[in-house]
């Protein structure tokens, strides 16, 4: 998955660490299995993941769009791309809570119709965890669709998590 720098970030985040890889692009839920404190803004217990489970996940709420991609690489024989904004599995991750970005993050096949329409959290199949869909399978809300899909398949969405 990936993101095309046409973009407007409006509002992020940069309180939560990100334990597992993720390609930027997804959506990301927090962890309910650890929770910090408001005034630890730098615990290590304030985390996000990539969604588990199936739909409705359990109790998770998204955090996010992922605006980094998380590598896990080992740091003595090479550097991370600041290039591509990668950052080290257990570091900090930019969050995109609301702005529009253009995504091939968006699955099935929207139809001009569906411009407009609100954007959930897909299925949660491994594949497409964290990716939007317009139809509602029981996954939250994230946003809406601001656009159909070019030839590459990307299309423009609007992300607002912060209701």
């Amino acid at each position: 998955m990936a993101l095309k720098p046409d973009r407007n970030e409006h509002l992020t985040d940069l309180s939560f660490f990100m334990n597992e890889t993720g390609e930027r692009g997804k959506i990301v839920m927090f962890d309910i299995g650890q929770a910090g404190s408001g005034s630890a803004m730098d615990s290590s217990n304030q985390r996000v993941q990539a969604p588990t489970g199936t739909v409705p996940a359990d109790l998770q709420a998204p955090a996010g769009l992922l605006l980094n991609d998380v590598v896990n690489l080992d740091l003595t024989r090479q550097h991370l791309n600041f290039q591509k904004d990668e950052v080290q599995l257990g570091s900090k991750v930019l969050l995109l809570q609301r702005g529009f970005v253009v995504t091939n993050n968006v699955s099935g096949t929207p139809t001009a119709a569906n411009i407009g329409s609100s954007l959930y959290v897909t299925t949660l199949d491994g594949t497409y965890a964290g990716s939007m869909s317009v139809t509602n399978n029981g996954g939250p809300r994230v946003g809406r669709l601001l656009s159909i899909k070019d030839e590459d398949g990307y299309a423009k969405v609007q992300i607002d998590i912060t209701w």
